[in-house]
């Protein structure tokens, strides 16, 4: 039987979080007021550690900042972050670990509570086909109206997404071999109790300590 493989991106297949360091990127390069935007980015960062962010608020937050400017500048304007920001922050670890199943004929996907105009790009460097991300609403001429489509791709909303996707191409969940699910927050519980092989990758404190009474692995990508 064919095997799944998903993956968290921020923190697990990057050692940073790439929804926060596009809002520093914004601030940096001045396409956002500095004060104010980084003090709501900043704390929403805190929220999301905490396990205490309301999503649908952030990515109101989020995504209506996106709606401020045109497509065109805002590609150009992920180009220049992607080079700067993400591409040196793609390590070799994380390839080989993606190589590893991708090479066992495994179904990889990266699951993600940031949006999919962020992380897209960065599913193709990291050369993954599979992407399940939160979904920006777009006009008829492509442009972010600020508004998120379906539920938020986080906690309980990761399964909630797994499962669609999953039926949109035929095989559920229990339908394969093996299911392995790669995370390094508590945020992502959920998920890692409903697969077959969780696997806690650069594990915070709090999830450190529920996969060590359970039993799952550790992996310390970028340590190891």
């Amino acid at each position: 039987m064919k095997n799944l493989a998903l993956f968290d991106l921020d923190h697990t297949l990057l050692p940073i979080d790439s929804d926060h360091e596009w809002g520093e990127f914004l601030v940096r390069t001045g396409a956002v007021d500095p004060l104010e935007f980084k003090r709501r980015n900043d704390d929403f960062f805190e929220q999301y550690k905490a396990g205490t962010i309301d999503p649908v608020e952030y990515l109101e937050f989020a995504l209506g900042t996106l709606a401020r400017f045109p497509r065109k500048e805002l590609d150009a304007m992920h180009a220049q972050f992607m080079a700067e920001v993400i591409e040196p922050a793609i390590l070799p670890s994380a390839r080989a670990l993606l190589r590893q199943h991708q090479d066992a004929g495994d179904l990889v996907a990266i699951i993600t509570a940031t949006n999919r105009f962020v992380t897209a790009p960065i599913a193709k460097a990291l050369g993954v086909e599979h992407l399940i991300a939160a979904i920006p609403e777009e006009d008829e001429h492509g442009n972010l109206t600020g508004k998120l489509l379906g539920v938020p791709t986080q906690g309980v909303g990761k399964v909630t997404h797994t499962h669609a996707w999953l039926a949109q191409i035929g095989t559920p969940l229990d339908g394969f071999g093996r299911s392995h699910f790669y995370s390094d927050s508590h945020n992502d519980l959920p998920l890692l109790s409903v697969v077959t092989h969780p696997v806690a990758t650069n594990p915070n404190a709090v999830l450190a300590t529920h996969a060590t009474r359970l039993g799952w692995p550790l992996l310390h990508l970028f340590n190891d």
